[in-house]
């Protein structure tokens, strides 16, 4: 009888350090959280994005393409020429294209339509190439015009409810040598990737901590980018056939997330590690 309450005492105190242990390893990534946010924070100040937003209000400003016309005469969605406040309703449903876009497909539409450019050289091109640099800053102008407003995503139109769902099939859909999809990662609370938080992005709370803070300064690479080039990375480590730049998929994905955080207030462009 002594013997076994003598396990049992030496099987609860091994327990209770084991849950001690537990608990001190949360305290540190608690801790190393906090410092990273802090850092990003610091960061802030002196977003590199401010530059590529002055190159993209160069880009806007400029007569370009066989027309010689610059893209000021382009409709965001709330009138030719009007960029304040454009972002935050972005995607869209556009009646003269007939379709639901977001701010990179529209932006090939007026690049297309206003200054009669080619833009299969920008669908095509790497993405740390000039003409996608091109579009990163743009993007960066674009919703820098519409940092502190709330996002109110439109899904009024019937093809704006159809590419929502559209978005939402696809987040969930598993494919690719690894069978994964969007929802792997990103369809519970409290996961992390070593130190890198993953939120959970069918809900509000965790689609707007994205939404809000794309396109964004990558500090790791040096680089601009834009919520296109997000999406398309992260097709990459799934191991999914490569995003075709401002396909429908691609749109549809960032329709479901900005649908999800609408109501929101933007904080673009964001500063990421």
């Amino acid at each position: 009888m002594r013997m076994k309450c003598i396990q049992v005492i030496g099987a609860l105190v091994a327990a209770g350090l084991v849950m001690m242990t537990f608990a001190a390893q949360a305290v540190e990534k608690d801790k190393a959280l906090e410092s990273i946010d802090e850092y990003r924070a610091a960061l802030k100040d002196g977003n590199p994005a401010e530059l590529y937003q002055l190159s993209g209000e160069t880009l806007w400003k400029t007569a370009a393409g066989p027309k010689k016309a610059s893209l000021e005469q382009c409709d965001l969605g709330l009138g030719a020429g009007v960029v304040k406040g454009a972002y935050a309703q972005l995607p869209r449903y556009f009646k003269d294209t007939d379709k639901v876009q977001d701010l990179d497909s529209r932006l090939l539409t007026c690049m297309e339509t206003v200054q009669g450019l080619d833009v299969t050289g920008y669908v095509q091109a790497a993405f740390d190439t000039p003409k996608k640099n091109d579009l990163n800053a743009l993007a960066a102008y674009v919703s820098g015009e519409s940092k502190g407003l709330p996002i109110m995503v439109p899904l009024s139109h019937p093809k704006e409810r159809q590419m929502f769902e559209l978005g939402k099939r696809m987040f969930f859909y598993r494919a690719g040598t690894h069978d994964f999809a969007c929802a792997t990662c990103h369809s519970q609370e409290g996961l992390r990737v070593r130190l890198q938080e993953l939120p959970y992005l069918p809900s509000p709370k965790g689609a707007s901590s994205v939404w809000t803070t794309w396109p964004a300064y990558r500090v790791s690479t040096g680089q601009m980018w834009s919520m296109q080039w997000r999406l398309a990375d992260c097709l990459r480590q799934q191991r999914f056939p490569e995003l075709v730049y401002a396909s429908d998929v691609s749109v549809a994905l960032s329709m479901y997330l900005a649908g999800t955080a609408t109501g929101a207030v933007l904080d673009t462009p964001g500063i990421k590690r």
